[in-house]
């Protein structure tokens, strides 16, 4: 009893460890019951094991029985495996298709259960064809794509699979043609929960019908990332969305799809180059529930007030814990971010980022004498990322204000840095290690890259 009371203890803390690849090579060799609770973990999904030439050599060119049937552990089938195996050996070209369909039947039988499957571009193997097929994709979870796959093959799967919760789906641009076959897969889903559509704008017509067909899971899709603005008002109809993600792609010429927009269980907002009227006509139709708002914003182009979304986020998010905010230099921002701070007491994390490459300088140091003053104690996390070079003296006038209160994480990013590197900002780092030591500061980061997009800078932990 106590030995099984052990196995089940191991598979529990295997599970919570299952990302630490590393780790888990070493798991392998401890004693045969934990090689044998491991190698089920690890071969859920080989693609992101990375092994050497040598280490793959010694692999593929041995040919002892294994002790373990490998395949039958792969939950996670990336069809760009399958074809990487066709270019690696030298195959003769009469011979691809037959060795094609020898490994794809290894893949997915009645021995095997798919959970996640992605169909590589212009894939054309009916996969929906082979024996066993239903029994091995019926349970599929997760499913990604693009729009040149074989129309045939994504209507063969919409008979089979019908509990897919989260959908990828690309759009490459050289291909217009309506694929009617990812809408009767969005159709066919039972608790279609996450929906991630890219470059999906392509052709109005088609982006017309997916939105359409997604109105169907209204009741159940929770997360929704697009990168295009939308040509109905499907987004209206998700009232059980938590989590959006918009990215600007293409000129928003039809506004009044936002027009009476309501998000009511909206509890994440992601955007990048959206136009800051729609940001505020979200904020504002959200019922208070947002907790963490990314707002990226490319200045380089035009020159943008953006004083009305600062107002519109402590108006309508007192619930908000995480804040990544960008903005040009304009120092009128400085006096609303301290309504904010005091109105939104649940903040834990602020990311600045300031478009200062005017000849007007952004008051960085007014700004640090507000965020000493009128942080909410809760709020301990900040990342700042300037084009101009931070004033030291301003920084430690910021960490000087924060004593007496709890030590803070930092992140620093001056787009400088990317070409002064460490040489310009030794006297930065030796002023953040001076000020960890006195207890202000717990962790920093000097970043020493260009800025490209806000996850290069939000990375940091």
């Amino acid at each position: 009893m106590m030995l099984q009371l052990n196995v089940d203890i191991l598979f529990l803390i295997f599970e919570e460890l299952k990302n630490d690849m590393k780790s888990f090579y070493s798991y392998l060799l401890v004693n045969k019951t934990w090689c044998i609770m491991t190698v089920p973990i690890l071969w859920r999904d080989p693609n992101i094991i990375s092994l050497s030439d040598e280490a793959k050599s010694k692999l593929f060119d041995t040919y002892q029985h294994p002790l373990f049937n490998y395949i039958s552990f792969w939950k996670h089938l990336d069809l760009r495996f399958i074809e990487g195996l066709m270019f690696q050996g030298n195959i003769k070209e009469s011979n691809i298709f037959i060795i094609k369909n020898e490994i794809m039947k290894l893949f997915i039988n009645e021995n095997t259960r798919i959970i996640h499957l992605y169909i590589s571009r212009n894939f054309n193997y009916k996969v929906h064809s082979i024996p066993g097929a239903e029994h091995c994709l019926s349970g599929l979870e997760s499913f990604s794509c693009r729009s040149c796959v074989d129309q045939s093959i994504l209507e063969g799967l919409s008979s089979i699979c019908k509990s897919i919760k989260r959908l990828k789906f690309f759009v490459d641009s050289s291909n217009v043609n309506i694929n009617f076959g990812i809408i009767k897969l969005i159709e066919a889903q039972k608790n279609l929960n996450e929906v991630y559509l890219f470059n999906y704008s392509v052709t109005k017509s088609f982006e017309g019908l997916i939105e359409k067909s997604l109105i169907k899971h209204a009741d159940t899709i929770q997360y929704l990332n697009i990168r295009s603005a939308p040509v109905t008002k499907f987004l209206s109809y998700l009232v059980n969305l938590s989590s959006l993600e918009i990215e600007f792609m293409d000129p928003w010429n039809n506004l009044n799809n936002f027009e009476n927009f309501s998000v009511p269980n909206l509890k994440i907002l992601r955007t990048k180059h959206v136009p800051f009227n729609i940001l505020v006509s979200l904020i504002e139709n959200t019922k208070g529930h947002l907790t963490e708002i990314n707002t990226f914003y490319n200045f380089n182009y035009e020159i943008v007030n953006t004083e009305s979304i600062i107002q519109a986020i402590y108006k309508n998010c007192l619930n908000l814990k995480y804040l990544l905010f960008s903005s040009n230099n304009s120092n009128s921002i400085i006096p609303e971010f301290e309504t904010l701070l005091i109105k939104c007491q649940f903040l834990n994390e602020l990311i600045l980022l300031i478009h200062d490459h005017n000849d007007y300088a952004f008051s960085w140091d007014k700004l640090f004498i507000i965020l000493a003053k009128s942080s909410p104690i809760s709020l301990l996390r900040f990342k700042f990322y300037s084009i101009s070079m931070f004033n030291l003296k301003n920084i430690a006038l910021f960490f000087y204000n924060w004593k007496n209160r709890n030590p803070m994480t930092l992140g620093i990013c001056n787009n400088n840095s990317y070409f002064n590197k460490r040489s310009k900002n030794k006297p930065l780092e030796d002023l953040c290690e001076k000020y960890k030591l006195k207890g202000i500061i717990k962790k920093y980061i000097i970043e020493y890259s260009k800025l490209v997009d806000y996850k290069d800078f939000t990375a940091f932990n």
